[in-house]
């Protein structure tokens, strides 16, 4: 079947390709793991949150908006916040990270319309720290602004963010005392340690439940001592591709935020995410072929028998694995390279000059902006995307 599949790509590729490495999209497999979030969505009190730096294109963007209905985004990178504002006018954005106190009045000063063009746009900035509220708070004072402000807190991943509930209660105290400036719009907790525990030191399913445990702590200070900062509309924000399936059987979040499991580049393949598919391979092509791989200094290797061919490919060393010709990889001594990689190849695959190799990416976040355009391929069409190179 893989076979199969690369081959028609590759000559798919040599009619209507650039000749250079590609990005490739396969769109019915987008649409297929879309269908399988809608299918899990469909039991569970969770609103869809699409995370932008892991779909980082518009269209990838819009045909999951559209078919999940939800104009909600976790932003990581400024850039791509003035991106979204242009293309959805309703957009509910929470940033993924706290932002620069500096980055923040950047972005208002080239947005002093902001209210203006987009009245029903509602961005939240994350906070971590009593430092970085005071610093929003100041600058909101001096734009004459209300910030929506989303608390981070640690809920096991420790990367940050509030910790302990004293830390918790001098925020909400802040921003108590300071409503024309300040207004809490929810809290994020981030559990990727979840998934990525050795399960010798502790289940996937016990450390979810610790961390739902430290958010639902968190969710009662906030009802029982700040009554008056509580509201039926706070975001209440968690998850992240990993532990979608768990949120979608029992989570105390209302607000569930994916995107690389879209896509399953290498790094999200696990049990959870099994009945997902990769969508996105990188195709490049071959330039060279030699009989077998010669290392410079070391010519009397020459004389053993081989059981690859070296081929060298346009680009390489992007952070993706070979999968097709299968077994293809790098070669240990001869090494790395961005420019023209060396690939050896099994010697029983019939591969020529101009034919493809592909790889699939480790992470969908750290490929994309590397590629000017994505190409969707449909059907034995391709369709160029734009994607957002910064």
């Amino acid at each position: 079947m893989q076979a199969v599949y690369f081959q028609q790509l590759t000559q798919d590729l040599k009619q209507q390709g650039t000749g250079t490495p590609q990005l490739i999209l396969d769109l019915a497999r987008y649409h297929a793991n879309l269908e399988m979030v809608q299918s899990k969505l469909a039991t569970a009190q969770l609103k869809p949150r699409l995370v932008v730096k892991s779909l980082a294109c518009m269209q990838l963007l819009q045909v999951a908006s559209e078919k999940l209905k939800t104009e909600r985004f976790m932003v990581f990178h400024l850039p791509h916040l003035s991106d979204l504002l242009s293309r959805f006018k309703q957009a509910d954005i929470l940033l993924g990270k706290p932002m620069p106190v500096q980055a923040v009045q950047q972005f208002y000063q080239n947005r002093s319309d902001l209210n203006v063009s987009y009245p029903q746009t509602n961005i939240q900035w994350l906070v971590d720290d009593l430092e970085r509220l005071q610093q929003y708070l100041q600058l909101a004072q001096q734009l004459k602004l209300c910030f929506n402000i989303n608390l981070e807190i640690d809920v096991g991943l420790h990367r940050g963010g509030v910790s302990h509930p004293e830390q918790f209660s001098a925020l909400l105290e802040l921003i108590r005392q300071h409503p024309n400036f300040l207004q809490l719009s929810g809290l994020m907790g981030y559990d990727a340690h979840v998934a990525k525990l050795p399960k010798v030191l502790k289940s996937p399913e016990k450390s979810y439940q610790q961390s739902q445990q430290i958010y639902q702590r968190y969710k009662t200070i906030l009802q029982q001592q700040f009554p008056e900062l509580w509201q039926a509309d706070l975001c209440f924000n968690g998850g992240g591709s990993p532990t979608f399936m768990q949120h979608c059987q029992q989570s105390v979040c209302n607000d569930l935020a994916f995107g690389s499991m879209l896509l399953k580049p290498r790094d999200f393949e696990l049990d959870p995410l099994s009945a997902f598919h990769c969508a996105l391979w990188i195709a490049a092509p071959i330039l060279k072929i030699l009989p077998y791989s010669q290392i410079p200094g070391l010519e009397v290797l020459n004389r053993l028998p081989h059981r690859y061919k070296a081929a060298f490919i346009y680009g390489g060393y992007w952070q993706a694995d070979y999968i097709y010709p299968e077994k293809s990889q790098p070669h240990a001594l001869y090494g790395r390279s961005s420019n023209q990689e060396m690939v050896q190849i099994p010697k029983h695959c019939a591969v020529s000059t101009d034919d493809y190799v592909f790889l699939r990416p480790l992470q969908s976040e750290a490929v994309i902006p590397q590629f000017a355009r994505l190409y969707a391929y449909h059907e034995g069409r391709l369709t160029a995307w734009e994607t957002f190179r910064e």
